[in-house]
C-alpha cells in the first residue's frame, strides 16, 4: 500500500472514477464517506475507472464519525482552498490519509476547524475558485508518491 485517498461525500462519479484509477496506478486505497451523490454502479464512474475499478482497494464509510473511530490514529491532512500552508511542504509518508472535500464545497468547516494545522492547499490563480477534484488529487497524490521515492 502506498497512501489512502479519502473522498469526503463525493458528488461526481466521474471524478471518483478517475481517483479510482489514480489509486490503483499508484497502490493507495481510496476511502469513500457517504453520502454520495451517485451509486458505484454509475455509467460514468466506470467509464472514467474503465476496467481497473476491479483492482480498486475501496472502503466506504457511513459518515465521517465511524471513518475517524476507525482511522483515529492515522496521519491525515486535509486539502482546502482556505489554507494558506502549500501541500508541497508536507513531509509525507507512506499510508498517510489525503482528505478531500466534496467537488461543490469543500471540507465543512467544522472538521478543517478541528484539523487545521493539517490542512493545506495547492496554489491557484485568483481567477478560479477552486482546481476539479480530481486533479487536485493527483496533484497530491504524486507529490507524495514522488517524496516517498515512488513506489
Amino acid at each position: 500500500m502506498s497512501f489512502n485517498i479519502v473522498l469526503y461525500q463525493p458528488e461526481i462519479p466521474a471524478n471518483t472514477g478517475n481517483i479510482g484509477r489514480l489509486c490503483v496506478g499508484t497502490n493507495s486505497v481510496l476511502h469513500i464517506i457517504k453520502p454520495m451523490k451517485f451509486l458505484i454502479t454509475d455509467k460514468y464512474l466506470k467509464r472514467a475507472g474503465l476496467d481497473y475499478w476491479k483492482d480498486l482497494k475501496v472502503k466506504y464509510y457511513q459518515n465521517w464519525e465511524e471513518f475517524i473511530s476507525e482511522n483515529y490514529e492515522k496521519r491525515k491532512f486535509y486539502f482546502t482552498t482556505k489554507s494558506n500552508k502549500i501541500y508541497s511542504n508536507i513531509s509525507f509518508k507512506k499510508s498517510d490519509f489525503l482528505i478531500f472535500g466534496p467537488e461543490t464545497r469543500g471540507l465543512p468547516e467544522s472538521i478543517l476547524k478541528a484539523n487545521w494545522k493539517n490542512a493545506f492547499t495547492i496554489p491557484m490563480s485568483e481567477k478560479i475558485r477552486s482546481i476539479n477534484l480530481s486533479n487536485s488529487v493527483a496533484i497530491v497524490l504524486y507529490e507524495a508518491v514522488r517524496k516517498t521515492r515512488f513506489f
